[in-house]
């Protein structure tokens, strides 16, 4: 029986939802966690992923990557990659083919490997974690993204998800899983034909913060704005803890603790859980064992101090709200409710200034599971696509965040006010979508896809390309008419499927019989309809390199899988050895001669 699986893919952890008879099951991993740790480590024997690559975060820092989410369709050219994740990060960063990868020891040689393939590598482990939880190997997945995600970065978690022998159905923006597990299970929800109920999402994460507005009525849901802080999360506010309390400890213990980072994962770990204590409590210790240099540091921070060292990443909070707003085209009273998602919308300074912005006399909801609201939406998603699950019907209407052109060279005899260029899916069109434009071409032609607003999107603006051929005047020597279908589908994706030439005929018709009284008939127009060959590039990993991704996960997999199962042998014999000595020792000493213990 296919699977039903939705993954909330996170920046800190993931976590992984089976659709069931009695509903939706956020499922545990190996040491009984909802959560599973988005790390990845390579060792001189085999990889560690999950819990076992967090165990080896601080020891094995140089060749344990994490920000998977961050780095997956990503270039190293980026500024963003060298301003802001590489403070997140102590592997090494290299190019991969154009795109950010980086160098390990692994097996006791250097590697390289693209963040793709680490994707690929993740979403392995979240695969063999499902196995062993329902008993068969997964296959039809839905995966939760940021909705900020360019076309790049999607095509490349499609890819990392076939590497990794997985079926994406579809990649849903975090924000619209959230409002779809908010949706399908209200009963309350008013008719089609009345007003709808406007409800606002926030989701602050360990990586970004996103904003949603999204319009319910019953049996289906719009959403009507989006709007992005890529980068504000609980990440940014560890930095800045550790950050104050390194320069405390350098003047108090007389140590640098960012000249090591070991001892910035150990006073990182430490600043994650002052940070939830003074969430629920007005002051809290902090205390680290052997810091650096067999140095037990401490310290201790009130909520006021806290805040007031949080100054500036809280001045980012209220500028996504006031966007989406705007955009959606309403004013806070006309906000329903607003439902808090993610770790970070706990800590009291955000819940307050979330508040403040819409009214200090609304009452924020939370009614969701801040931590797993995303991973049941996306698991609900994959049952409305799956035919092996009946799901309550629900519609979901999801819109894109940037806007779209397609371009082209201008056509011999065109006049120079002719457009070279049209916005084709602007930012709020509909998702899927498609869209039909017509060309009058006398030779073969070429359109470039590419971001409207490149300042609004990171990475590159160009989309990709598509060459159509097989175009030629028609018998009188004039132009032909060309309609080449784009396409924006599920997964936020856009493609070209194909085009067409569009020829009129004129059909002559039977003449009238002999001695037949009237008009002869008149000719008739046939409209004819011809697929043209056509070619496409995209920002994604051609067929050869996919398929070498492929076979090299899949001969990693089997290593580390041998390397696992000689452990397991290895302890169940030591078990064995220690068992039957107990035993001679004990219960069977009679039976045995004492030359024969030894």
């Amino acid at each position: 029986m296919a699977s039903v699986v939705g993954i909330d893919f996170g920046n800190l952890a993931s976590k992984i939802g089976v659709a069931r008879k009695g509903g939706i099951d956020v499922i545990v991993n190996e040491t009984s966690n909802r959560a599973t740790p988005s790390l990845v480590s390579f060792g001189v024997k085999a990889r560690a992923m999950g819990e076992a690559a967090k165990t080896l975060e601080t020891s094995n820092f140089k060749n344990t990557i994490g920000s998977l989410k961050r780095l997956i369709g990503r270039s190293l050219t980026e500024p963003e990659i060298n301003e802001v994740e590489k403070q997140y990060i102590n592997a090494q960063l290299v190019d991969v083919d154009g795109s950010v990868g980086i160098k390990v020891n692994y097996l006791g040689e250097q590697n390289t490997f693209s963040a793709t393939q680490l994707v690929a590598m993740y979403l392995g482990k979240l695969r063999d974690i499902t196995t062993a939880e329902i008993k068969a190997k997964p296959s039809d997945v839905v995966i939760a993204v940021p909705g900020w995600y360019n076309d790049t970065q999607r095509r490349a978690v499609l890819d990392a998800s076939h590497i990794a022998g997985l079926n994406p159905l579809r990649l849903i923006n975090d924000t619209t899983a959230i409002a779809l597990g908010y949706g399908i299970t209200k009963s309350d929800l008013p008719e089609p034909d009345a007003e709808p109920r406007n409800v606002v999402f926030v989701d602050i994460g360990h990586s970004n913060y996103s904003v949603a507005v999204v319009a319910f009525a019953k049996g289906q849901l719009s959403v009507r704005s989006t709007a992005y802080e890529r980068n504000f999360g609980g990440r940014n506010i560890d930095l800045v803890l550790v950050k104050h309390f390194a320069a405390e400890f350098k003047e108090k213990y007389k140590i640098d603790v960012m000249s090591s980072p070991k001892a910035i994962f150990r006073l990182i770990t430490a600043c994650e859980k002052l940070k939830k204590v003074l969430s629920a409590n007005a002051e809290a210790p902090l205390n680290v064992e052997s810091l650096m240099n067999d140095i037990d540091a401490s310290s201790k921070m009130n909520r006021e101090q806290f805040e007031e060292l949080l100054a500036e990443p809280l001045s980012r909070i209220t500028a996504p709200l006031e966007e989406a707003l705007i955009e959606a085209g309403l004013t806070p009273d006309q906000i329903h409710s607003i439902e808090l998602v993610g770790g970070s919308t706990r800590i009291p300074a955000i819940r307050n200034l979330i508040r403040d912005y819409f009214g200090s006399n609304r009452q924020l909801s939370a009614t969701l599971n801040a931590d797993e609201a995303v991973c049941r939406g996306a698991t609900f998603a994959c049952a409305m696509l799956s035919p092996v699950f009946r799901v309550r019907e629900f519609t979901v209407q999801d819109i894109t965040p940037y806007s779209i052109k397609a371009s082209w060279e201008r056509a011999p005899g065109d006049a120079e006010e002719d457009d070279t260029e049209l916005v084709v899916f602007p930012r709020g069109n509909n998702i899927p979508s498609t869209k039909v434009l017509t060309f009058y071409r006398s030779a073969p032609f070429e359109l470039e896809a590419s971001y409207a607003e490149p300042g609004k999107v990171h990475g590159p603006a160009k989309i990709g390309t598509f060459k159509c051929t097989g175009v030629a005047s028609n018998a009188k020597g004039d132009p032909v008419q060309v309609k080449v279908k784009a396409r924006l589908n599920l997964h936020g994706i856009l493609s070209f499927e194909g085009a067409q030439l569009i020829e009129e005929e004129q059909v002559e018709p039977e003449p009238l019989a002999e001695g037949a009284e009237g008009e002869p008939p008149k000719p008739k127009k046939h409209i004819k309809k011809t697929d043209l060959p056509v070619s496409t590039q995209y920002n994604s990993l051609d067929s050869t390199i996919l398929e070498r991704y492929r076979e090299s996960e899949a001969s990693m997999h089997a290593a580390d899988k041998l390397v696992a199962d000689t452990e397991d042998r290895k302890n169940a014999l030591e078990e064995y050895v220690y068992d039957m000595r107990g035993k001679l020792d004990e219960r069977l000493a009679s039976f045995v001669l004492p030359d024969e213990k030894a």
